[in-house]
């Protein structure tokens, strides 16, 4: 996955959004402040949103595809 910043000197939308994806999720898993888990995951949710409707859908090959599918089984449960 690469870099915020490299996404952003280049302004691609795409890869820049799955770069923040990429970082929400560390730090979702890494938050300890409860108060803090409710806006990152509405920032996370958001920006799954935006790649799933640039992408057109979901690629079974990338990780982040693989994360939203995991996510809606474990949720539908």
């Amino acid at each position: 996955m690469g870099r915020m910043i490299d996404a952003t000197a280049e302004f691609a939308l795409l890869p820049g959004l799955k770069a923040l994806a990429s970082q929400l999720a560390e730090e979702l898993d890494g938050c300890e402040d409860q108060k803090l888990v409710a806006g990152l995951a509405r920032q996370y949710r958001e920006t799954m949103t935006q790649i799933d409707a640039i992408e057109g859908g979901m690629d079974d090959d990338d990780q982040i595809a693989t994360i939203i599918l995991r996510n809606r089984e474990s949720s539908s449960d």
